[in-house]
């Protein structure tokens, strides 16, 4: 199904590319139990690489073709979303009065992300603490990856959600 799973501290990351058309179709966490997989394109080993860069030092760039998705709101929240430095966060409804829409709008939008760390959702959270992640709420898995990646980026920030 993916055409590379990398390793992760948190799990694994799923990379699914359109390797004749030249592009990234979705990028996702998966639990450990998942098996890792070598790429197998010259698109999914770039795509593995950036990644693996990124979990090794937040500071690495990501330059990869993404598919043409989304509505044009969503692209609205993915670009602004871009612009959130590392390090820091947005509150949903922040981002939401930046690009002209609602809180909850920009949170569907933060969930329907295909490309999570390259398009960086992890950075938008709640007005009283970390919020969803990728249209899941809780302690489960998908939290877990969400603060593991705040504080990635930033420790004193994750220690504070």
């Amino acid at each position: 199904m993916y055409n590379a799973v990398v390793s992760a501290p948190f799990g694994k990351v799923g990379i699914e590319v359109d390797a004749d058309a030249g592009f990234v179709r979705e990028i996702v966490y998966l639990e450990d139990s998942v098996p890792a997989s070598a790429p197998d394109s010259a698109l999914a080993e770039r795509a593995a690489r950036q990644i693996e860069r990124y979990l090794a030092d937040a500071a690495a760039p990501f330059d990869l073709p993404l598919a043409d998705v989304g509505t044009p709101f969503q692209r609205r929240v993915w670009q602004a979303m871009c612009e959130i430095p590392r390090g820091s966060v947005l509150t949903y409804g922040t981002l939401a009065q930046q690009v002209g829409g609602v809180a909850r709008a920009v949170g569907q939008a933060c969930g329907d992300n295909p490309f999570p760390l390259v398009i960086p959702c992890h950075r938008v959270v709640g007005a009283n603490g970390l919020g969803g992640f990728s249209h899941h709420g809780g302690d489960g898995f998908y939290p877990r990856v969400k603060r593991w990646l705040l504080a990635h980026e930033s420790n004193q920030l994750a220690l504070a959600l």
